[in-house]
């Protein structure tokens, strides 16, 4: 149930090679307009193109702090006053960085075409999903915010389908791995697909409340719990979670 399919390597299932994008004048700054341009080479995740990128980019011979400053400068000339506008000039020059991320969405894309045969198909409702939907259809999860919260009933909805109960905290890193490894497949196809379920959220809660209670089978369990908290395979950090010291406390009792 929660599992991502298998891989299966098909040439057909390749994603399109992507090509060099074309330079376009953005803000006039010859050199603020070609560190633009090297980001999208850079984002095509094309090892070759990035490699050419990262060549060009010792042809500019501006610090990068200076400028940031610059197009910092343009991007709250053009949005005066926002936030959001101001954020999104930083981190402008890293392209080593930006780099690094697009290679490693590129290789989640491919996994997920991989997994699921087409880029439609990665966005179908997996069976997990169909659970989890099916289980609290006629269950009321959200608060008076419009966001899930993980109610009595909901505990009770899943618990009486003990056929998807996680009986080992190995279980519950599992299930709440494979929603992770969902999120960033679809993701990768598409970065504009939005959150998951409401229903995976009010799941994952569930897990970890299952985890407060679920003791370790021996020390090598637990401190797998123990990584996961501290750091997951995403980068997460879970020790700002409500239920973080009762697991903790679990694991040590």
């Amino acid at each position: 149930m929660f599992t991502l399919p298998p891989i299966v390597e098909s040439e057909s299932r390749q994603l399109a090679v992507p090509t060099i994008p074309p330079q376009e004048e953005v803000t006039g700054d010859k050199e603020i307009d070609a560190v633009l341009w090297l980001q999208q080479v850079v984002a095509t995740g094309q090892a070759d193109l990035i490699a050419k990128a990262m060549e060009a980019l010792k042809k500019i011979k501006t610090p990068m702090a200076t400028l940031e400053k610059r197009y910092r400068d343009f991007v709250m000339a053009k949005n005066p006053g926002s936030l959001f506008a101001a954020l999104s000039t930083f981190g402008f020059g890293d392209l080593r960085g930006q780099a690094e991320r697009a290679v490693n969405r590129k290789a989640s894309a491919q996994e997920a075409i991989a997994r699921f045969g087409s880029e439609e198909a990665c966005f179908t409702d997996t069976p997990a999903e169909g659970f989890i939907i099916a289980t609290l259809k006629d269950i009321v999860f959200c608060g008076d915010s419009g966001f899930p919260q993980l109610t009595p009933d909901v505990k009770t909805g899943f618990q009486q389908a003990s056929d998807f109960l996680p009986h080992t905290l190995s279980d519950c890193l599992h299930e709440l791995r494979y929603w992770s490894d969902l999120y960033r497949l679809r993701h990768a196809i598409d970065s504009d697909c939005g959150d998951s379920l409401y229903e995976e959220w009010v799941r994952r809660d569930f897990i970890f409340h299952l985890m407060t209670t679920i003791r370790p089978r021996d020390k090598e369990e637990a401190l797998s719990v123990m990584r996961f908290m501290l750091s997951d395979e995403d980068g997460s950090d879970h020790r700002d979670r409500t239920e973080a010291d009762a697991i903790f406390l679990n694991l040590l009792r």
